[in-house]
Parts: C-alpha cells; structure tokens; sequence
C-alpha cells in the first residue's frame, strides 16, 4: 500500500534551518508529482511547494520563495524541503502529499517549530 512517512521536524531558532524528508513506498515514485503542506490549528491546510515528476518544475507558496526549496531523489523514493531562514510564521504540521490513482495520500506529519 501507498506510505509516506515524514521526518527532519523539531524546534529551530529564527534564522536557523531543516530539512524535512518524505520517504514514499508503494507506488512508482518517480512517475508522481509529490507536495509538502502545512497546517496550523484553526487553519486550513496549506500547499507550501510542489515537484513535478519527470520535468522537475517547482512550484512555492509565495511566502516560503527564496527560502525554501523542494528536491526529490528517485532513486531513494524520497522528497526532500529545504527550509532556510525560517520564520516563526513557519510554525506548523508539515505534510507530505501525492495522488495515485485518483486516491489522496498524506503523510502523519512532521512538526517544525521556530522559537527563540
């Protein structure tokens, strides 16, 4: 079955960095677009950036451009956000995402705090 399974989250100082993971299993990687949300409680979910599958384009909430960067190794079935100056308004649940078959798939989420 499809997993997608999350880490790399923790407390970070403003400024600081993280890179969060997504290792997907059960479906062929390399031929799905994969997407990183958030959520902060109260709020709806939210697309923070996204990776095609064979042409690599990218896609950023605007707020999160220049910061941060989303990567995918095909060959580890693994997509990767690269968080840069990180604000305290990136606090929140981040989510891995695909589509296969028509069917959603999240992951359980890998929380990121910025605090000082």
């Amino acid at each position: 079955q499809v997993q997608l399974v999350e880490s790399g989250g923790g407390l970070v100082q403003p400024g600081g960095s993280l890179r969060l993971s997504c290792v997907a299993s059960g479906f062929i990687f390399s031929s799905k677009s994969m997407n990183w949300y958030r959520q902060v409680p109260g709020k709806e979910r939210e697309l923070v950036a996204q990776i095609d599958s064979f042409s690599d384009r990218t896609n950023y909430l605007d707020s999160v451009k220049g910061r941060f960067t989303i990567s995918r190794d095909n060959a580890k079935n693994t997509v990767y956000l690269q968080m840069n100056s990180l604000k305290p308004e990136d606090t929140a649940v981040y989510y891995c995402y695909t589509q296969v078959s028509l069917y959603e798939y999240w992951g359980q989420g890998t929380q990121v705090i910025v605090s000082s």
